[in-house]
C-alpha cells in the first residue's frame, strides 16, 4: 500500500492502511501519523521527513508528498494490495490442520508401533514383542487381519443384541398388558363378591372382609411379582442398549489397537446370554378362582371358602381346622416358583 504518490501504484486500503505495490513486492506501512507517533527520530529531524504544509517524506522511497485535508485517505485506493490483505485474512481465519493420526507405540519398546495381534494373549503388541519379548512363544496374527474379523463379529453381535432388545421390549409390553388384567380382574371379583354379600345379613361381614383380604393380597403379590420381573428385563434392556450404543460407537473407531482392547465382543456374548425363562405362565392373570357359592345354607356361612380355594387365602378354622385331609383341599392353579414365598 503506498503512502505516498511514488514508488508504483499507490492508494490506501479499505481498512484505512496506507500501502504501496512495488515492482519487486508490496510494502505494508503505517499511516504516518503512525509512523511519526512510533518512531521519534522523524519527529526529531524536522523538515527531513516531513516538512511545513502537511508535506510527508515516504521511509521507503524517500518520496516527498502533500497531504491535503483529508489526509491519507486521499490518496488513489490500491486495489492489489486490498486483495493481498483480504487473502492473508481469509488465511488467517482458517482453523489448523488437524493433527496427524497418532499410531499406537508398543509400551515395552517405545520406538515400535504396535502391528500384530497376539491370539494367545488376546492382546495387541509389536513385532519385537514376538521376537525378543513376552509374546515370543505366542501365535501372532497380522493386526488388520484380527481387526476385520472382531469388526464383523462384533457387528454381528450387534444385530443378535438388538433382536434381544425387541424381545425384551416385546416381554415387558406383554407383562404390562398382563397387570392391567389382574389388576382389572382383581376389581371385577372384588365388585362381583361385594355385591353377593351385600345381599347377605350382617353375619357375613366378618368373613367377607376376610375373603376380599385374600383377593387384594393374591392380587397384590402377583402383580408385586410381575413388576419385579419388569424392573428386571428393564435393567437389562438398559445395560443392552447401553452395550449396543458402546458397540455402534466402537465400529467408528479407527484405530485397530484402540478398538481391540475395548473387547466389546465377550461383553456382547455374555449380554445375549442371560436368561429370560423367569416370565408368568400363561394363565397366570386370571382371577376366576376368586367366586363363592351362596346358595349354602346359613349355618355354613362361617366357613365359606372360594370354590377354588385361592392362593394365600386362610384355611377354615375352629374345629375343621385339624380335620383338612389332601381329598379336602381345593385343586387351583399351580404356583409359579417362590410365589408363595414372595
Amino acid at each position: 500500500m503506498p503512502c505516498c504518490g511514488a514508488g508504483g501504484q499507490r492508494g490506501v486500503t479499505r481498512d484505512g492502511f496506507p500501502g504501496r505495490a512495488r515492482t519487486a513486492g508490496t510494502f505494508l506501512g503505517l499511516c504516518p501519523s503512525g509512523l511519526l507517533a512510533s518512531n521519534p527520530l522523524w519527529q526529531s529531524r524536522g523538515s527531513s521527513s516531513v516538512s511545513s504544509g502537511g508535506r510527508f517524506r515516504c521511509p521507503s522511497c524517500r518520496h516527498e508528498v502533500v497531504l491535503d485535508r483529508h489526509g491519507v485517505y486521499g490518496l488513489q485506493r490500491n486495489l492489489l494490495v486490498e486483495n493481498i490483505i483480504d487473502i492473508y485474512k481469509q488465511e488467517s481465519s482458517r482453523p489448523l490442520h488437524p493433527k496427524a493420526e497418532q499410531q499406537l507405540m508398543c509400551e515395552e519398546h517405545e520406538d515400535e508401533k504396535i502391528n500384530i495381534y497376539c491370539l494367545s494373549c488376546e492382546v495387541p503388541t509389536c513385532s519385537l514383542c514376538k521376537v525378543f519379548g513376552a509374546h515370543k512363544d505366542c501365535e501372532v496374527a497380522p493386526l488388520p487381519n484380527i481387526y476385520k474379523r472382531q469388526k464383523s463379529d462384533l457387528s454381528d453381535g450387534i444385530a443378535l443384541l438388538v433382536a434381544g432388545n425387541d424381545r425384551i421390549q416385546a416381554i415387558i409390553t406383554q407383562m404390562e398388558e398382563i397387570c392391567k388384567t389382574i389388576e382389572e380382574n382383581g376389581r371385577r371379583q372384588k365388585q362381583h363378591l361385594s355385591q353377593r354379600f351385600d345381599a347377605l345379613c350382617s353375619t357375613l361381614e366378618e368373613r367377607k372382609k376376610e375373603l376380599l383380604q385374600c383377593i387384594s393380597r393374591e392380587q397384590e403379590e402377583r402383580v408385586a411379582r410381575v413388576r419385579a420381573l419388569i424392573r428386571q428385563y428393564g435393567q437389562h434392556l438398559e445395560s443392552s442398549s447401553k452395550l449396543v450404543e458402546s458397540a455402534i460407537q466402537a465400529m467408528e473407531e479407527p484405530q485397530m489397537a484402540a478398538y481391540l482392547l475395548l473387547a466389546l465382543p465377550g461383553r456382547i456374548t455374555d449380554m445375549s446370554k442371560v436368561s429370560m425363562s423367569s416370565r408368568p405362565e400363561p394363565g397366570y392373570e386370571k382371577m376366576d378362582h376368586f367366586s363363592v357359592n351362596v346358595d349354602y345354607l346359613a349355618e355354613m356361612l362361617r366357613t365359606i371358602e372360594f370354590q377354588t380355594g385361592a392362593w394365600g387365602c386362610p384355611r377354615h378354622r375352629g374345629e375343621q381346622g385339624d380335620a383338612d385331609t389332601e381329598e379336602d383341599k381345593p385343586e387351583g392353579p399351580d404356583v409359579l416358583d417362590g410365589a408363595e414365598g414372595e
